[in-house]
């Protein structure tokens, strides 16, 4: 039975796709379970090379949680911690998994990435952004805090004074303006994002895939810090 991801291999590259494009391509619990294992396989076989990340259709890349996953809501009972569990064996778990991956992970953003889907987006390695996308940490205009990894990665990754002028308003970052923040790789044409990735993945292909993974776990090492991780779960 399909859980809404999609997975594809394409010359040493792993595509994940979300695909629930009726539904914004809102996650399911499903969904983030497959998506965790579905990196780790990308991670421990050594004829993938790179994770291509995006989602289908041309409006939306992840508009956060589906809250009719009855797995994805509290409890009616009330138990204390539920709601923190659910985020950290979630949302926070598919972020520690992006960010876990050996081999790297370019995301093709095709549209809308918001809340819990724009921190996805972030814990990706490459950003390639068609022009007509735009990022939100939305959480706080319904009542919550980005605690999927984007309040804690923003700020590093562009400074605080700029972060905090996303994460206290929620409001919409374009392509454009991520690209000259600096969160964003690349911006391509609107409908171009995937085939922009290809391109980035192709020079990757060219190179030593023991090198990749070093870079990449120093840069990210480098950048967050040894506890990122720990600090998002713990959040």
């Amino acid at each position: 039975m399909s859980t809404g991801l999609a997975a594809r291999t394409e010359g040493g590259v792993r595509w994940l796709v979300l695909d629930r494009p009726e539904v914004g391509n809102s996650v399911t619990r499903a969904m983030q379970r497959d998506l965790i294992d579905s990196l780790a396989a990308a991670s421990n076989d050594p004829a993938i090379r790179a994770v291509a990340f995006t989602a289908s259709g041309d409006r939306h890349f992840c508009t956060g949680p589906n809250l009719r996953d009855p797995n994805m809501r509290p409890s009616q009972d009330r138990i204390a911690g539920d709601a923190a569990r659910i985020l950290r064996t979630g949302s926070q778990a598919v972020v520690s998994a992006l960010l876990d991956c050996d081999k790297p992970v370019i995301c093709a953003l095709n549209g809308v990435a918001a809340g819990v889907g724009a921190s996805m987006v972030l814990a990706c390695d490459l950003v390639i952004a068609a022009e007509n996308a735009f990022f939100a940490l939305s959480e706080p205009r319904v009542g919550l805090s980005a605690l999927a990894g984007g309040v804690q990665y923003l700020p590093r990754a562009i400074g605080l004074p700029r972060a905090m002028g996303i994460l206290l308003t929620g409001r919409r970052v374009p392509a454009k303006e991520g690209y000259e923040l600096g969160f964003v790789t690349a911006v391509a044409p609107a409908g171009g994002a995937m085939e922009e990735a290809r391109k980035w993945a192709a020079q990757m292909l060219e190179c030593s895939p023991l090198a990749l993974r070093a870079t990449k776990q120093v840069a990210r090492k480098t950048m967050l810090g040894d506890d990122f991780e720990q600090k998002v779960l713990a959040a």
